[in-house]
């Protein structure tokens, strides 16, 4: 199947793909708050998506999208990264997976092409997911702060 064998293909090229979202993210215009967070921390969350992407696909549940993008969504709020700028991190590294699924060249025949549909649509949910827990923990975040603060 040509979606399982891009999924191994992606993983097995994480560290690369990790390394062109790092630069990217390190030099964006619309990413500023990222260029002081370190190299380590980023890499470890990059790398975690593209390295693990058939087991992030394959989860039958939200919960480990929930506990993992949460908890990304509280952390980003607590270092002072702007939600915006959480969300377009989440985007760039999706666009340089879409990227790459594309440059690979393995879709050839009307089979192939609909099994990069589908692995297109996985993807897809899977970071509107992410993108949804985050923005969710983020909020959440300020939510527990705001409220520490109304009481003292």
């Amino acid at each position: 199947m040509l979606s399982t064998r891009l999924v191994r293909m992606i993983e097995d090229h994480a560290e690369e793909l990790t390394g062109e979202v790092l630069k990217d993210l390190s030099s964006h215009p619309r990413t500023p708050a990222y260029h002081r967070l370190t190299h380590t921390e980023l890499h470890r969350r990059v790398y975690d998506v593209y390295r693990n992407l058939g087991r992030w696909l394959g989860n039958k549940s939200d919960e480990p999208v929930e506990a993992t993008y949460g908890a990304l969504g509280r952390v980003r709020r607590e270092e002072g990264i702007p939600l915006s700028e959480v969300v377009f991190a989440l985007t760039l590294v999706k666009e340089h997976l879409w990227r790459y699924v594309l440059s690979s060249g393995l879709a050839s025949s009307p089979v192939d092409l609909y099994q990069e549909e589908e692995l297109a649509l996985l993807v897809g949910r899977f970071f509107d997911k992410a993108t949804y827990y985050a923005v969710k923990g983020y909020e959440g975040a300020g939510a527990g702060a705001s409220a520490s603060a109304a009481m003292a």
